[in-house]
Formats: C-alpha cells, structure tokens, sequence
C-alpha cells in the first residue's frame, strides 16, 4: 500500500489551504454559487475522527507537529487522495484566523440535506427546533441526542435556526453533528402535521398554563416521541405549540424563571427517548 504523503505548510498565503484562510461560516456554506463545493470546517481530533466516519467527504486535513505521531492512525481512515497538511500552530493561526489550540483541523465537503419526512421516517424518536439562533444551543442538542437517544434519532430544524455545520456548532457537539441525521422541516410549522401522520407524538417543552409535569408522562404511552424545543428567551411560538399534540414542562423551584434549551431537552431525553 503505498505511504500516504505528508506535506508541510510553512507560508499562511500557501493557495492549497485556501479551504482554511478567513472564511467564515457562511462564505464556506456559500460557495456553491462560486462554482465551489460547500465546504465546513471540523475542530479538534474527536471532531475531526467523527467527519472521517460520518457521510461527508474529507477534503484535507491540517495538523500540527506535535499532533502527527498521535494521529497516526488517523492518518490511515482517510483517502489518500485526501491531502494531509502539517504547520507550526503559528503558521496554521495566520492561515485560519482565529487563535489554534487543537493541534488538527480538517475541511469537509457538504451533502444535500435529506428531506425531512423521509429522514422522519427512517426515526424512532426526534428533536425539532424552532429558531435556535446560538450555535452552542444547536450543537448541545446534537450532542444531547447522541448521548440519551442513541441510535434511531434525528433532529428537524425550522428555517430560521443556526446551520448545524458552523464550525462552534460541530464543535460544541462534539463532532456528533456530523453523525446524527438532520434537515430543515418546511413548511413550518405546517410540516409538524406531517409528523403525526408518520407515527410520531409532537411533545412541546414550555411553560403554558396547559402545559403537564413532564414525569406524568408515560414512556410508554410515546413510541415514537418528537420534542419540540424553542429559542432562549421566547420558546416556541404559539403557532408550534398549537401544532403540538401536548406540551410538557419541567418543574421547578419557586423563584426560577426557566431551564437553559439544553439542559430542558437533556432531562426530556432522558425521560422519554433513552433506551432503558
């Protein structure tokens, strides 16, 4: 078989890393109308390990000295038509833009994402957000759902929430992003109607006067749960509630305004959807 190649990087202008040099999110996302593949970059060794695994292509990666012999097999899960880039973290800071600590990046090339109901289908329990605008609240989901729910799980995203491929995103998640199956639910909520039609219980997490104890639910009762959790701050919209089959709430002390969406959907999950 033959050795893969190794090539070091010494000038952050160097046009092979032009993946990595102050793109932000969104120019990496947009690129399909510059003739480019969409791309989204992976931080961090069990980020990176998690896109060498997951659907999406690998475009290179990018190391550092000190990182090399650890990720040695790393280096063997990868095409080798896949390049392997190594530089100082002084080199790789001037190229990426922002402070490197890491020690590996890596360049991923974006797929089309499934059509939600098909992907629905394929789950036996769901996550649906309504705005999540802040990266670290999508990405805690991703990895709240890989943690509690397991195999089986997928998340449906309204229009207007963060991508799940900012780079904070995959981060904060812990690489499991890349793992969990996701898309965008249109119309919405229209499309949680659709939900119900495939099997699924649409459980909204707020605090409505309607709203029931979340453990007087029966797991039980809730073969195929689909939560539905809102931006901090507002939480769901009237509208999603009302498209909601029930709303649940977590109690709490008194004086306490609300729980953070991730640790709400954490005890949710682990209430509902973790195998027992």
């Amino acid at each position: 078989m033959p050795a893969r190649e190794v090539i070091t990087i010494d000038d952050p202008a160097d046009p092979r890393l032009a993946d990595y040099a102050n793109l932000t999110d969104a120019v990496l996302r947009d690129r399909e109308r510059l003739g480019l593949q969409p791309a989204f970059i992976a931080e961090g060794e069990p980020v990176v390990r998690h896109l060498i695994g997951s659907r999406f292509p690998v475009r290179s990666v990018l190391v550092s000295p000190d990182r090399l012999d650890h990720l040695a097999d790393l280096a063997g899960s990868f095409p080798l038509s896949c390049p392997l880039f190594v530089a100082t973290p002084e080199v790789i800071r001037g190229i990426v833009g922002f402070p490197f600590h890491r020690g590996v990046l890596a360049c991923g090339g974006r797929l089309p994402n499934p059509e939600p109901l098909a992907l629905a289908a394929t789950c036996r329990a769901l996550v649906v957000c309504e705005d999540l605008c802040n990266p670290d609240n999508v990405g805690a989901v991703f990895r709240n759902l890989s943690a509690l729910g397991g195999q089986g799980c997928g998340v449906l995203l309204s229009p207007r929430c963060c991508d799940p491929l900012y780079r904070k995103a995959i981060r904060v998640s812990m690489g499991h992003a890349l793992r969990i199956p996701f898309a965008t639910l249109r119309p919405w909520p229209g499309g949680i109607a659709a939900l119900k039609g495939l099997g699924f219980q649409t459980i909204a997490l707020g605090l409505t006067p309607s709203a029931v104890p979340l453990q007087s639910l029966d797991p039980a009762h809730f073969a195929r749960p689909a939560l539905l959790v809102g931006s901090e701050g507002p939480g769901l919209t009237d509208a999603a509630l009302g498209a909601s089959d029930l709303c649940a709430r977590i109690p709490m002390a008194p004086g306490a305004d609300s729980l953070n969406v991730a640790v709400a959907l954490g005890v949710a999950l682990a209430h509902l959807v973790t195998p027992r």
